[in-house]
């Protein structure tokens, strides 16, 4: 027996933040954006009356009102002040040493740290395979979720992956997003627009704007178009001090994401805080860079670490850093190879120079020779 359902006309709005919503398709882009459920008769099959919705295959389901209360909010990530991009350990292998992850992350919430960036160019996700990237978010999340806001890095310049990566993400736990422009093969403006809207209703989501990485400015009509999504949480802002006035003077979150900036960008030019690789050296110093005010003397003391952090290609020299502090094994996945030997032994004076207790771990600081290096070419 077939039986015939009239369905009525439906819109899943992405500004609802994952709720169905009518959606008012207020101007032309928004309107060319929202998708129509499909209407009229739909045709069900079989002995009972149970009808089947019409639901198009990439909208998303209402979560029940529990779920959107145990979620994180966007106010929720918009409120830190000091992220690490935190660095992932190996073992000799080239495996995850977890042993040493677990201690790096405790490490950065004695130092103030109220957010780590898991699997994000500073933590190599782009050397590790997506089944790694989601444990390594799962496990951050089921250890120091309570403590610390995780966020994990499910970017790819495929949307597809990205979608993926990121609904995988939300359902091990994490609080947030951070989502990169398509890289290298690059995309239109509306195509950067239209990836990140796919991205945007699982939950709350920080874009990272770096050029030089992608070879693709995210333009501040991109950013402004978006920010009206409710789980927009902001932007990690790599092109400098004006764009980053551009968008606190528009309300819009930003952290810095250029520690020798990031001071002046958070007392000077209105930026919630920073995205920070130092931190994985000196959290206690970075959160007081971002909390304590106006503090020349300090920055100008934290400069020459910054400085040498990226005297080469992130995350070498931060590598280099902490093998020599014995915080983490001297293993490194290929391409990343160690700093020659003068920039090791520049290290170790940068480190006298501000107190190693400043800096994390307890070992004596030390020059490593090349013979202690392992490199990871098959993992």
């Amino acid at each position: 027996m077939q039986t015939h359902l009239l369905l009525p006309t439906r819109t899943i709005s992405p500004l609802s933040n994952g709720c169905a919503a009518t959606a008012s398709a207020s101007s032309p882009w928004m309107a060319a954006r929202l998708r129509r459920l499909p209407s009229g008769l739909q045709s069900v099959t079989g002995r009972g009356k149970f009808s089947l919705a019409a639901i198009s295959l990439d909208e998303y389901l209402p979560m029940r009102s529990t779920e959107v209360k145990n979620r994180t909010s966007t106010g929720d990530i918009t409120s830190l002040r000091l992220i690490t991009a935190v660095k992932t350990p190996y073992l000799p292998d080239g495996r995850f040493d977890l042993e040493a992850y677990d201690s790096h992350i405790n490490m950065q919430i004695e130092g103030g740290a109220e957010g780590v960036i898991v699997g994000g160019t500073t933590g190599e996700g782009h050397l590790m395979s997506w089944d790694e990237h989601i444990m390594l978010i799962g496990h951050t999340v089921n250890c120091f979720g309570t403590r610390i806001k995780v966020i994990g890095n499910t970017g790819s310049n495929s949307t597809r992956e990205a979608v993926h990566a990121t609904e995988q993400g939300f359902a091990v736990g994490m609080h947030a997003a951070l989502h990169i422009n398509p890289y290298y093969g690059k995309t239109s403006i509306e195509g950067m627009v239209s990836h990140f809207v796919a991205v945007l209703p699982m939950g709350p989501t920080i874009i990272y704007n770096v050029p030089s990485r992608t070879a693709q400015d995210i333009p501040p009509e991109v950013i402004v178009a978006i920010s009206r999504y409710p789980n927009m949480a902001g932007v990690k802002e790599c092109v400098g001090h004006e764009r980053v006035k551009h968008y606190t003077d528009k309300g819009i979150a930003i952290w810095s994401g250029n520690d020798d900036e990031c001071h002046d960008s958070r007392w000077k030019y209105g930026a919630t805080g920073v995205i920070s690789v130092a931190s994985n050296l000196v959290p206690g110093l970075m959160h007081s860079l971002m909390y304590e005010g106006e503090n020349a003397a300090l920055n100008e003391k934290l400069l020459p670490l910054m400085k040498w952090l990226f005297c080469q290609p992130n995350p070498t020299a931060l590598n280099t850093a902490l093998a020599q502090l014995g915080v983490a094994r001297p293993v490194f996945r290929l391409p990343y190879v160690p700093l020659p030997l003068e920039k090791r032994i520049e290290f170790v004076s940068i480190v006298e120079a501000i107190g190693r207790e400043k800096f994390v771990g307890q070992k004596e600081v030390r020059i490593l020779d090349d013979d202690d290096f392992v490199l990871i070419s098959r993992y």
